[in-house]
């Protein structure tokens, strides 16, 4: 029985290593240009740390459209669909991107579709992103959405810790032109893995109205809003820091927080079996809130890391766990949709944290941006004290 129920085990790891491949590509094409992004747009455009701030939160303003329609489409068409029209986008984000480049003498112009292209690639994102975990839930149950949705996370910042320093090493050679024809490459990979991947259905019987499933997973998203402005801000502002303090090794904080992230989530599913969710997502936001302190006040480009690190340790639980909780209150015809009007909750956050915060630090300095995140994330923390497990006081 023990071989037997480790042999299933196996196969299912499998599968979901297949499904969240998906994810992976996706976000190899996301992490590309997080570590070259901002200052291109701050110094080679030459249009301030403001715009810089747009720039990398534009592609959130897309997913956020899209998530609920993508939602709804998984739940009545199954997700295969959405995945080959998220890499359609990605595909076109590619293009873009090297159309950006040939209009650099006109910066305006540049910019202009240095933008459109990160529409497209929010579009992409969330087509992905979102159809994966409901492609891998069809195909393993229910039971195993913590799993799910942490190694979905894992593909997710694997592909940003590996994307950050390759997208720098591409800039640097070939220039920002190159990881346009990088994004193309992995679209038409993505879309090819998908064709091999076994369909899942759509559900027909229809469920509860999506004005009571989004009053079921609110409570979760507005925790998982706050929570998840500390990964915007190490997003969009660690590479504008380091540069501010004329370090090196950017993209290795981006790496640092990644693969702690990954690190965290691997043992995830046991940890929450174990401790339970919601403690397990207070003590991860105190975490959060250290390593957010320890890059505002870093006195070297070492403790940053450290700092980006930790903050990724303690992000890792939250999207996972809270969404757990507000999965289990969603009947089964509404799971795409209750996955995509959670997830707009990350968005909303991480759209609006890069303008915020880009103020923030025209204001105070490239240091603010983490204290504000430190303020946020204590916001969440405040709020998980009032969730009870199946629904909120």
């Amino acid at each position: 029985m023990n071989t037997a129920s480790q042999t299933i085990r196996s196969t299912s790891t499998l599968s979901l290593i297949s499904i969240v491949a998906l994810t992976f590509f996706g976000y190899l094409a996301i992490g590309l240009p997080l570590a070259v992004l901002p200052t291109y747009v701050d110094s080679s455009l030459g249009f301030g740390v403001v715009w810089a701030g747009i720039a990398v939160s534009t592609q959130y303003v897309a997913t956020i459209v899209s998530r609920a329609h993508v939602g709804r489409l998984c739940d009545q068409y199954g997700p295969r669909r959405s995945v080959f029209l998220g890499f359609l986008a990605y595909g076109l984000s590619g293009a873009l991107t090297i159309a950006s480049t040939f209009t650099i003498q006109v910066p305006a112009a540049s910019l202009a579709l240095l933008l459109a292209g990160r529409l497209a690639l929010g579009i992409g994102e969330s087509w992905v992103s979102t159809a994966a975990i409901t492609w891998a839930i069809g195909l393993m149950g229910s039971r195993e959405t913590v799993r799910i949705i942490s190694w979905n996370g894992i593909a997710t910042y694997g592909g940003i810790a590996l994307a950050a320093p390759f997208g720098a090493w591409l800039q640097g050679q070939y220039g920002f032109f190159a990881i346009g024809v990088v994004t193309i490459i992995l679209a038409v990979a993505g879309f090819m893995l998908a064709q091999t991947r076994p369909p899942v259905p759509g559900v027909k019987e229809k469920g509860i109205g999506t004005g009571q499933v989004l009053s079921r997973v609110t409570p979760y998203g507005i925790a998982l809003a706050l929570a998840s402005s500390g990964f915007g801000v190490v997003m969009a502002f660690v590479a504008l820091f380091f540069h501010s303090r004329g370090w090196e090794g950017a993209s290795f904080a981006l790496s640092a927080f990644g693969l702690a992230f990954m690190g965290v989530r691997l043992g995830l599913a046991q940890a929450v079996a174990r401790f339970g969710g919601l403690p397990l997502v207070r003590i991860s936001l105190v975490i959060e809130i250290i390593g957010l302190a320890a890059l505002a006040l870093a006195p070297s480009p070492t403790v940053a890391i450290i700092g980006a690190a930790l903050a990724g340790a303690g992000f890792a639980p939250v999207f996972p766990t809270l969404g757990n909780e507000a999965m289990e209150r969603i009947p089964p015809q509404n799971r795409g949709v209750a996955l995509g009007l959670y997830s707009i909750f990350l968005d909303v956050s991480l759209g609006s944290t890069g303008p915020i915060a880009g103020l923030v630090a025209d204001h105070l300095g490239y240091a603010a941006p983490f204290s504000f995140g430190v303020g946020a994330v204590l916001l969440s923390l405040i709020l998980s004290f009032c969730l009870r497990r199946n629904g909120s006081r």
